[in-house]
């Protein structure tokens, strides 16, 4: 008899899965050759900087990502028993699925904004919740998901949960949307700007202007994740920068008019 595993359950796991792989191929390249040419901050910032060890962070991100994985699972439960007397759905196009997958960007970035903008004006919430996020001033690839377990379910599953409704996509365009999101925050989160790197030619949401939020300059500014900057441009909170090179490799993000924004805040 054949094994089969079902897409709710691919829709699950798939986008962990490429979360570690698209991590791993960052720590791969890190490890066997010099990437300081392309860094946002050197080594030396980072073990200043940062406030928790990477073995912290690694045990952090599987808890999190345990619990996203339950909340996950009931979701899908809860959808297919709405759907058990429903007629099976013919496949969808591709035009469909596109469509599926922009609803769903947008939803996932306007939860994602607000939650994130209160949780850094709410000081309870940003001293107990997602100050642990912030405990990575220089980000790296698999700190993405580095987050206090209840604000992981509070932004990650019941944000996606709304993008998975809202959009009507079904469990198997789940799967790639959801991986798609892995690589997109992963990559967000490498603290490398890369040339040739599609993630960041495409989206003006990428590696530096979140670094700029993570700076301890920029926490009031670039809360959009992960895909557009619309919202920080509508609701006057996008910090514009420059990035420049620095004399011993890699690159600085440099935010411009730092003494008019430190004034507004």
């Amino acid at each position: 008899m054949a094994f089969a595993i079902s897409d709710e359950l691919l829709g699950i796991f798939m986008p962990i899965l490429v979360y570690w792989i698209y991590s791993g191929i960052y720590m791969a390249m890190e490890s066997t050759t010099s990437l300081d040419n392309y860094k946002l901050h050197s080594k030396e910032d980072e073990d200043d900087k940062n406030l928790v060890s990477k073995t912290t962070v690694f045990k952090g991100v599987l808890f999190t990502q345990s619990l996203q994985a339950f909340g996950a699972f009931l979701l899908f439960m809860v959808t297919r028993g709405n759907d058990a007397g429903a007629s099976p759905r013919e496949p969808s196009s591709l035009i469909v699925i596109a469509r599926q997958f922009v609803i769903a960007m947008l939803v996932l970035d306007t939860w994602t904004y607000f939650t994130h903008r209160y949780l850094h004006q709410n000081k309870f919430l940003y001293r107990h919740l997602h100050s642990r996020h912030h405990q990575l001033v220089v980000s790296y690839a698999f700190g993405a998901q580095y987050t206090h377990p209840l604000e992981g379910l509070l932004i990650d599953t019941v944000g996606g949960a709304l993008a998975f409704i809202i959009s009507g996509m079904s469990p198997r365009t789940s799967i790639f949307f959801f991986s798609f999101v892995s690589l997109k925050i992963v990559d967000d989160h490498c603290g490398l700007r890369l040339p040739g790197n599609l993630f960041q030619i495409f989206f003006r949401n990428n590696s530096v202007y979140h670094d700029v939020h993570h700076q301890f300059y920029g926490g009031k500014y670039n809360f959009s994740q992960p895909f557009f900057v619309m919202w920080d441009k509508i609701l006057g909170t996008y910090m514009p920068y420059s990035l420049e090179k620095r004399a011993e490799g890699g690159f600085e993000v440099r935010p411009v008019n730092l003494k008019e924004y430190n004034k507004d805040g």
